[in-house]
């Protein structure tokens, strides 16, 4: 097989899949039957690539398999009259445009919010119908096994196939309605996407950026879409500092700051500030509050740990997630209380906090500074729960004396 097609196949499955399914499904009015379908085109692009070259525009080519493939079945089924198939004859050959793909894009994920879906598989039914990532990466994202994961996505599938549920963005009075769901979604593809360059979601933060200032522009409105594209931005502006120049991974305490984007710092700042004019207080802006503390170094030389420590207490107080709560005993070590630290994360679920490696990271971490016994334990644990292979790098290093 042709390392070069592989490759161009590879590329437009993590450029285009996205815009590709919205349509398909669009057109199609199934979700399920979209993704086979542009499935099975990517299996014959890496079968007929190789033997008859690259066409000159790939995503076109994989649009007119899949729709051939949707015609088949539409055909095989008697259904060809169907309104919602007859659709599918239009020109095969044209390729997307390209200014359709944020339309397409949010719309599904709107749809994908529908109040007929269990609120627990919304934000990873976007994630994968939009996205195109898989069970398992969407399970690493909301702390659940990737078999229960797929089950909920196979059944969101069928309810939605079951219902009947139309593919027409909801009405203007009901998008505050879904927004959280799509906000929550966006927020999971970028932490997805900080997994590392090699991962197959390591591309996507770019990608939810870009849909964060979309969501804004379209409800400039809704306080927490502001939040969520300031966080978002405050964790750009340091991204080019989170490696250094050996690909060796420096935790935020030890980077420079100066090698921070400025541009986006301030950016993040406009956008938590639009948020906070609103009046809407939520765990987005809060959570972006606490970016904006650390962001405070590059002027002051330091980091506000113990105003930091109180942001995490409201977020815990009003949405006690798994993540703000180590969060928050981070905060509590590194503000001067280790005791009280270690407290937060006793009173963690055991069963909840097996497989977070963000978890034994900062136990190991509040461990060590407390002096009680565990910590090599600890670290361990986090050293073979970490996938990012430069992560587990600086956890194995020793020392160990900092948060990552």
């Amino acid at each position: 097989m042709s390392k070069q097609a592989a490759r161009e196949a590879e590329r437009v499955a993590r450029e285009s899949y996205g815009r590709l399914v919205a349509l398909l499904a669009w057109q199609w009015r199934d979700l399920a039957a979209a993704e086979d379908a542009l499935s099975e085109a990517f299996a014959a692009a890496l079968r007929t690539w190789p033997e008859q070259g690259l066409p000159a525009s790939p995503e076109a080519w994989l649009m007119a398999a899949a729709k051939r493939r949707l015609l088949h079945e539409a055909r095989h089924m008697r259904l060809t009259q169907d309104p919602t198939v007859t659709a599918l004859f239009e020109d095969d050959t044209a390729a997307p445009a390209a200014e359709a793909v944020p339309d397409a894009r949010l719309r599904l994920m709107f749809v994908c919010a529908h109040p007929a879906l269990a609120e627990n598989v919304r934000a990873p039914l976007m994630l994968q119908a939009v996205l195109g990532l898989d069970a398992q990466a969407i399970a690493s994202a909301f702390l659940v096994s990737p078999t229960a994961m797929a089950q909920r996505l196979v059944r969101a599938k069928a309810r939605i196939r079951e219902l009947g549920l139309r593919f027409d963005p909801p009405e203007a009075s009901e998008l505050p309605g879904r927004l959280a769901a799509v906000l929550d979604a966006i927020y999971g593809a970028y932490t997805l996407g900080r997994q590392g360059a090699d991962a197959p979601a390591g591309d996507l933060r770019d990608e939810a950026v870009f849909l964060a200032r979309l969501v804004t522009a379209l409800q400039p409105d809704q306080a927490e879409a502001w939040g969520l594209l300031a966080l978002l931005l405050h964790v750009e502006a340091r991204r080019a500092a989170q490696f250094d120049a050996a690909g060796r991974f420096v935790p935020l305490p030890r980077q420079d700051p100066t090698g921070w984007d400025k541009g986006l710092a301030i950016e993040a700042e406009q956008a938590l500030w639009t948020a906070a004019r609103l009046r809407q207080p939520g765990p987005f802006q809060l959570e972006a509050a606490i970016q904006s503390a650390h962001a405070q170094r590059r002027v002051t030389g330091h980091t506000p740990w113990a105003g930091i420590a109180q942001l995490y207490a409201l977020l815990v107080a009003h949405h006690p997630s798994l993540g703000a709560r180590v969060g928050q005993a981070v905060a509590q070590a590194e503000a001067g209380d280790p005791e009280a630290a270690l407290a937060t994360l006793d009173a963690l679920p055991a069963t909840a906090v097996q497989a977070y490696p963000a978890y034994w990271v900062a136990r190991a971490h509040v461990l060590r500074l407390t002096g009680a016994a565990g910590h090599e334990a600890a670290l361990q644990r986090a050293i073979g729960l970490t996938e990012d292979p430069r992560l587990r790098e600086f956890l194995a290093a020793q020392p160990f004396s900092g948060p990552a």
